[in-house]
């Protein structure tokens, strides 16, 4: 169920023909795919979200912001193959428009609908289809259709994304579930990912706002599959309230219990993400502890999990230590090299300045495992994060060449 896990929301979906078949995504005819979806709440939800830092933004994600303002959204429309970005006043007119025709079949506002879409940019929106989907999927809503919505919001992800967790609240059982896409153009700082985490817990207004950029920061701004942010990136935190728990507010212990139950929902979809990078064979978690900050930690990581060089030495099985002590290097954070002690897969590569006696072919037969973590201890505080990234395969080449074609 992930998305309608939580009491009081449902979902729709359907097939618009608007998601081209791509290299990578589920082999399925084109007008036979899900690629629209519609999420609804019961009742009035406070929301939270982040987007992304391109300077070039879709429309969608104009208008969020816009909607967002109010605090009062009830509903979402997701479509998949399009964009929507790069396409002028148009591709505003066709967001507003997604809002309102779900508003006016949901019996809601225009402002209660957040409007999110991922696909090839450039294109205008196919509104006919779009608005035959609205409906369909409006009329059609219902809990069971949570796996179904993360269908509908795949491109080139090779699998649906979802998670789903149970938490007490003063004594009230509460539910978080989320769905998420995101396959390539995935860069910290938001990346070409659309992200939704739906929560029955009530709260007081705004504390998702309060607590999303937090989240964020240490799960899918700490993913990268290949150095690349999109135009479309969005996270949504939802919460409606229907557990029935008291309103939780901030600074308060569930507070705090609320926040690290939504971190644990967004580091699992963060985790699938890079497992299902495109042409990924292997996930990589980079461990950084013992920075002066955890900012400095955070930064280590994530500049280690980008490296193209640590990404082909992965995918190849070249035990070649000496990129990942580089990328540290580089990476801004604050360092000193006779403090560093860098392991891979268990095994200690590098410590005191330098690099140890070790046994390249278990560190090779590491590499060729589908998970592999790499852990560098910095020596200079207390600090301390992880990123998560995959390998650089040749079949990331194919698909990004014959993305549009």
């Amino acid at each position: 169920m992930a998305v309608t896990f939580p009491r009081g929301f449902v979902a729709g979906t359907a097939s618009c023909g608007i998601k081209a078949f791509t290299a990578g995504a589920t082999a399925i005819p084109s007008g036979q795919q899900k690629d629209l979806c519609v999420v609804q709440s019961e009742r009035v939800c406070d929301t939270g979200g982040v987007f992304t830092t391109n300077k070039v933004k879709s429309a969608s994600v104009v208008i969020d912001h816009l909607h967002l303002q109010h605090n009062r959204v009830q509903a979402l429309v997701v479509n998949s193959g399009n964009a929507n970005a790069c396409t002028g006043a148009q591709g505003f007119k066709d967001a507003l428009l997604m809002a309102k025709i779900t508003a006016d079949h949901l019996d809601l506002d225009p402002d209660q609908v957040l409007v999110s879409s991922t696909g090839v940019i450039g294109r205008y929106m196919p509104m006919d289809a779009v608005k035959s989907g609205i409906i369909s999927a409006c009329a059609n809503m219902d809990a069971a259709h949570g796996l179904d919505a993360a269908h509908a919001i795949m491109t080139t992800d090779s699998k649906p994304k979802l998670a789903e967790l149970g938490v007490d609240l003063g004594g009230v059982q509460v539910r978080i579930g989320g769905m998420c896409k995101g396959s390539g153009m995935i860069h910290p700082n938001m990346a070409t990912m659309l992200a939704y985490i739906t929560t029955d817990a009530a709260v007081e207004p705004g504390l998702m706002a309060s607590m999303v950029k937090a989240v964020a920061d240490q799960s899918f701004n700490q993913v990268t599959v290949d150095g690349d942010s999109s135009t479309n990136d969005t996270f949504l935190m939802l919460a409606n309230g229907a557990a029935g728990n008291k309103p939780v507010g901030s600074g308060s212990p569930e507070a705090g219990v609320l926040q690290g139950a939504m971190l644990e929902v967004a580091q699992r979809l963060a985790r699938s993400i890079a497992r299902d990078g495109e042409g990924a064979t292997k996930l990589l978690t980079v461990r950084v502890a013992g920075a002066a900050s955890r900012d400095d930690a955070r930064l280590a990581a994530r500049t280690v999990a980008s490296s193209s060089l640590v990404k082909t030495a992965i995918h190849g099985g070249d035990p070649n230590w000496g990129r990942i002590v580089c990328a540290l290097g580089y990476s801004g954070a604050e360092m000193a090299i006779d403090r560093l002690h860098l392991s891979i897969g268990g095994l200690t590569v590098f410590e005191r300045g330098a690099g140890v006696a070790v046994d390249l072919g278990a560190v090779r037969a590491v590499f060729e495992q589908p998970e592999i973590e790499i852990v560098a201890t910095l020596g200079m505080g207390d600090g301390a994060s992880e990123a998560w990234g995959c390998d650089l395969s040749e079949e990331y080449v194919r698909i990004n060449a014959d993305y549009t074609t």
